[in-house]
């Protein structure tokens, strides 16, 4: 009993120390402007048709999307004729054949986006051991979300502060727990030129990306809210009835 009290006790102060070695390292994330924030907030979608370009273009030669099907892009203004262009500019493998085979075809919109490496071994070894993150999730499971995804993007700095010497093969990033990321600055100004001439600086492409991977990670957002709203007003009414409807009942009675 004694080495079983102990034990836990040892581990709650572990916990506790690693608690507090994490607070130490909280580094304050910048809250942004967002059009999609609140209860009546909703996706820009030329931002997130913008921040799709970018993931096109930039992200995905490294980080997948292995979750997402290429439709969902539908949501947030591409018409079907251009989600059958953007899926079949991919590639997926598809069989077998009748001889057993697999064989590769272009991609339709029920596909999801393929990943850029055919397994995580693959994509280690073309990322100096590192493993890219699929992003189908990326603005759900980093705390912050949206926020923290723009900080970390515009938070990479050629040269560390005095004192901080980096790992080989690391990048600093001020606003990154550790401060050290094997991930490189991939937005430079004027990086991606796109289709609607909005000027392409770093603070537009981390706004417009981030836009997009809020988007993925929960395409259903808007009608999410737009079908709250429209319960919240229900129940205000049938509040207000079954009040009145309170009021004329008891009135009756002396």
């Amino acid at each position: 009993m004694r080495s079983l009290k102990s034990a836990i006790l040892s581990a709650a102060v572990a916990l506790g120390l690693a608690g507090a070695a994490q607070a130490s390292e909280a580094v304050h994330i910048p809250k942004q402007e967002w059009s999609h924030s609140g209860v009546f907030g909703t996706i820009d979608k030329a931002s997130a048709q913008r921040g799709f370009q970018i993931f096109k273009e930039v992200c995905a030669t490294c980080h997948s999307a292995k979750l997402v099907p290429i439709r969902t892009l539908a949501g947030i203004g591409f018409n079907e004729d251009e989600l059958k262009a953007i899926a079949a500019g991919y590639e997926v493998q598809a069989g077998p054949n009748d001889a057993g085979e697999m064989f590769m075809r272009p991609g339709i919109p029920a596909d999801r986006f393929p990943s850029p490496f055919p397994n995580d071994n693959a994509a280690r070894a073309a990322n100096n051991g590192a493993l890219p993150p699929d992003l189908s999730l990326m603005a759900k499971a980093r705390v912050g979300g949206e926020d923290y995804l723009y900080a970390f993007l515009t938070g990479f700095e050629e040269n560390p502060p005095e004192g901080v010497t980096l790992m080989p093969g690391m990048n600093y990033n001020k606003y990154f727990p550790g401060h050290q990321v094997g991930m490189p600055n991939i937005l430079m100004p004027d990086g991606v030129t796109y289709a609607d001439g909005t000027p392409a600086t770093v603070q537009q492409q981390a706004h417009d990306i981030s836009t997009f991977l809020t988007f993925i990670a929960e395409p259903h957002m808007d009608a999410r809210k737009q079908m709250g709203v429209k319960v919240i007003l229900f129940l205000i009414v049938l509040a207000g009835l079954m009040y009145a409807t309170k009021r004329k009942l008891w009135s009756t009675l002396h």
